[in-house]
């Protein structure tokens, strides 16, 4: 049976990801029998391939001095640890002081990805979200991150403190989730237009029927996928200023205007653990990453009213 050419070579050269294997042929860096040839040609007998790879080149990036700690690094893939208050990537508004600015700061182990000296950046987690994030250093594990991320054996667990008390102790919520009709920088519960999204969770801690620490397991990986569904189910994430009560609300408390709650500045949401099959050894790995300062504080506080 003939074979692809793409196919052929993303077989043979393992360490490359099958979109940057595409690229390559169409720029011309690989030659059938010394002629360019198409992703979909396919190969024959006695056909001579030759694959040039260029030298990855440097990103338009400045390395930055920003704050995370590491949970674990290896030649292959790094697991950190990002505060709240820090963007993952840079986009319009944030072109500075994210965490991929700090990683080109940190390591200078990035061996290309997609041809680019840069982290391999496979999910996120909002600004004003804390947690666990895994970062490829090069090409082949990017592409098996991605694959597990897209394929959904990625292990992604948060803790979540929300208003009010749950109905019962464990359960899930199933529903899709699409762009905001009117507001297009937010997401909304959907109908059928929506991407499939699930989400499981389990009550942890009450306090006095007016706040719930959940643990939360992510199925799917949709855009603001906690803190949508819990606000549609009724039960928004402390401290959320889009789909939540807003600090407003907050600072109208009257614990806090008696100076018994601390301020809360964010939405109290941390990743707590995250696993995944490594893709230079095969073995499952899981990590985890203990709950940040401001929310142990305000969960202590808590306790102490109870």
């Amino acid at each position: 049976m003939e074979t692809r050419l793409d196919v052929f070579l993303a077989e043979c050269e393992t360490t490359l990801s099958r979109s940057r294997i595409k690229a390559l042929i169409k720029s011309g860096n690989v030659r059938v029998n010394n002629a360019a040839a198409k992703p979909g040609y396919r190969l024959k007998t006695g056909d001579v391939v030759s694959l040039s790879i260029p030298p990855p080149t440097r990103t338009d990036l400045e390395p930055e001095a920003v704050d995370f700690d590491i949970i674990h690094e290896d030649p292959g893939l790094i697991v950190v640890n990002k505060p709240a208050g820090i963007v993952v990537h840079p986009a319009p508004g944030h072109p500075k002081g994210t965490l991929v600015h700090g990683l080109l700061m940190h390591c200078s182990g990035f061996s290309g990805i997609g041809g680019e000296l840069r982290p391999g950046i496979v999910h996120r987690l909002d600004k004003d979200t804390s947690g666990l994030l895994v970062i490829a250093k090069n090409d082949r594990v990017h592409a098996s991150l991605s694959g597990q991320f897209k394929s959904r054996t990625v292990k992604k667990c948060y803790q979540a403190l929300v208003h009010g008390q749950m109905p019962r102790m464990r359960g899930h919520i199933d529903l899709p989730i699409a762009r905001h009709p009117k507001k297009r920088k937010e997401m909304s519960v959907s109908g059928n237009k929506g991407r499939a999204a699930l989400t499981q969770w389990e009550a942890l801690e009450e306090f006095n029927g007016e706040f719930t620490l959940l643990s939360i397991r992510l199925r799917t990986g949709r855009t603001h996928q906690i803190r949508v569904h819990l606000s549609h189910m009724g039960h928004a994430v402390v401290g959320d200023a889009v789909y939540g009560r807003g600090r407003d609300w907050w600072k109208r408390h009257p614990l806090y205007k008696a100076g018994k709650l601390p301020l809360v500045e964010r939405q109290m949401l941390h990743a707590d653990r995250l696993g995944f099959t490594h893709p230079d050894t095969g073995n499952y790995v899981e990590f985890s990453a203990d709950l940040p300062d401001d929310m142990k504080h305000l969960l202590g506080t808590l306790r102490d009213l109870a």
